[in-house]
């Protein structure tokens, strides 16, 4: 395959709604995308639910569809597979192509517990797999933005970092029945693993790691109840008993490095469901010696979140002068043209194929997360949860 070439890549998971339809299609359908990336097979369900998938999103007649991850793995046509399941479908549709040696991107979570994590990461060392994990706000402007800020020296080093998250669902008592799972731990795919952890890579990816034994955590079950509702009729169908927290707080200290203080600490703070009006769902400030700096989202919890203009913001308070000042942040040009929920996305599935395209390793690099790494994400993130649950029964 010459690096000009655009990679021969197979979806895995492509439905007529969803996170692959919303987010990873259009970012292949872009410019930057067309570049990089042509699509060649569908992996679904079944042959014929790949075939209308094909259908539904106007792919090429040519589009291979596939219903065995096997046979996936087994086409050498295939250079690339993007894989957008729900999380206790990955390991068993993924495995077999990493077993291939194949080049694979898995959404976060990468699988529904730490076995078959460490299954896949075994298996991606002897192959040599090279697996990218959907941790995509890490590269996200906002993120750099903050970087720039920690490393430019004038805040000073950080002394505590605070952030509160509520949101993940929008009703802190009813999940919709594509949803309902959200309130099975076993499933492995949960506000808790998905967004809170989505925004606790990107903090500690700015901040660095905890203190290996610092951190203390809590959970808690609110509301065990859970009513689901059918959103094409607007009702009640069932109510279910949750076993995942809709509740988290944790306390850490921060590893101290150039830009953290020694004994500088995180807390943070995780509600499932709606916050209270006029409260932003994602609040973020970072206090240095010499400022503070503070990320909002008045939207989501996303770093992508926007509506009617509304987007994440990043302010600076300058102690000196009491003063406040307005930080501004801007997509890169290829992402100004995709939708919203694209934006991250085109950046990670980018830099992947340029590292696939120039015979990177597997490590991860500027733009994308390496297995290993996200594995580690994966297993701190299941002990500040088995923790939190111990500490409230």
């Amino acid at each position: 395959m010459s690096p000009q070439q655009p990679l021969r890549t197979a979806f895995i998971g492509l439905s007529s709604s969803g996170w692959a339809s919303i987010a990873h299609l259009p970012a292949l359908r872009s410019a930057l995308g067309g570049e990089k990336f042509s699509i060649m097979a569908l992996l679904n369900s079944s042959v014929p639910a790949a075939g209308a998938s094909i259908g539904h999103h106007n792919l090429p007649a040519s589009t291979r569809a596939y219903g065995s991850p096997e046979d996936l793995a087994a086409d050498p046509d295939i250079d690339l597979v993007i894989c957008n399941t729900r999380v206790d479908k990955h390991f068993e549709t993924i495995l077999p192509s990493v077993k291939a040696g194949k080049n694979v991107y898995v959404e976060w979570p990468i699988a529904s517990n730490t076995t078959d994590i460490d299954t896949l990461v075994a298996a991606a060392r002897k192959s040599g797999s090279r697996v990218a994990v959907g941790l995509q706000n890490r590269w996200a402007p906002q993120v750099f933005k903050l970087e720039e800020l920690l490393h430019g020296g004038k805040l000073g080093k950080v002394l505590s970092s605070d952030l509160r998250v509520i949101g993940g669902t929008d009703d802190r008592e009813i999940l919709v029945t594509k949803g309902k799972y959200f309130a099975q731990r076993e499933i492995g795919g949960n506000v808790i693993v998905i967004n809170f952890g989505h925004v606790l890579d990107f903090v500690l990816h700015v901040l660095g790691d905890l203190a290996p034994g610092s951190v203390q955590s809590k959970g808690q079950i609110q509301r065990p109840s859970v009513r689901v509702r059918d959103t094409s009729t607007n009702s009640i169908v069932e109510t279910v008993t949750s076993d995942v927290p809709d509740l988290l707080s944790l306390h850490g200290t921060l590893t101290p490095s150039k830009i953290i203080q020694e004994d500088a600490t995180l807390s943070a703070f995780f509600r499932r469901g709606q916050a209270f009006p006029g409260d932003p769902p994602l609040a973020w400030s970072i206090n240095c010696e010499f400022g503070e700096i503070r990320l909002l989202s008045t939207v989501g919890t996303a770093l992508f979140s926007e509506s009617n203009g509304e987007r994440v913001t990043i302010h600076v308070h300058h102690f000196d002068t009491d003063t406040v000042e307005e930080i501004p942040w801007e997509w890169e040009k290829e992402q100004e043209h995709v939708p919203t929920h694209a934006k991250s996305v085109l950046r990670c599935l980018a830099s992947f194929a340029d590292a696939i395209s120039e015979g990177k390793g597997s490590e991860g690099g500027d733009g994308w997360v390496g297995l290993e790494d996200a594995a580690r994400r994966a297993r701190q993130i299941e002990k500040i949860l088995s923790d939190g649950e111990r500490k409230a029964q």
